[in-house]
């Protein structure tokens, strides 16, 4: 299903490996147990992503821009637990609503991150879209938008990432998301 995507360029998605995910996920879980995290009650928003609901299978991609400066991912699950991956949502869904500000330290080094609701609607059954600006202590910013539908037992995700990201490109993120779940 990744590889058939492509970006808003029109270019294809490299497909990330397997055991490149894999390794991601057990990274970021080792990560987040160190992490501390203000306000607590927004700590959902860090460690959602690092959740894949037992026997989920997934898959992701990835397109670089050089001359947008931006890094687009996509994700797609298939859960056997539809009930996790809704309330997983759910939770993303009000944390997105009530932090607007997010500061996470680990190891010493602080990134405080600035999360705008973004108002999208995809094919799925339920809808998130989040723009949000993160700058390191050292004053280094970057800016995510993301997308995320769930249909069923599939899970789509769109993120566009750089320095001058804004919340006008959900519509091509939408429409990343709106194909996965079309062809899941």
């Amino acid at each position: 299903m990744v590889t058939k995507l492509k970006d808003a360029k029109g270019r294809a998605f490299a497909v990330i490996p397997a055991a490149q995910l894999d390794q991601a996920l057990v990274l970021a879980r080792k990560v987040l147990k160190t992490a501390d995290i203000t306000p607590k009650a927004c700590a959902v928003l860090a460690t959602n992503n690092a959740q894949v609901p037992e026997g989920s299978t997934y898959a992701a991609g990835a397109s670089l821009s050089a001359s947008d400066k931006t890094v687009t991912t996509v994700t797609v699950f298939a859960v056997k637990d539809v009930a996790s991956m809704a309330s997983q949502m759910s939770a993303s869904k009000k944390a997105v609503s009530q932090c607007s500000v997010v500061t996470i330290s680990i190891a010493g080094k602080k990134v405080t991150s600035r999360i705008v609701p973004v108002d999208v609607s995809t094919s799925g059954d339920v809808s998130l879209g989040a723009l949000t600006t993160e700058t390191s202590a050292a004053g280094a910013k970057a800016t995510t938008l993301s997308v995320s539908g769930i249909k069923g037992n599939l899970a789509a995700t769109a993120v566009k990432t750089g320095t001058a990201v804004s919340s006008s490109a959900s519509a091509e993120l939408v429409k990343l998301v709106n194909s996965i779940l079309a062809n899941g």
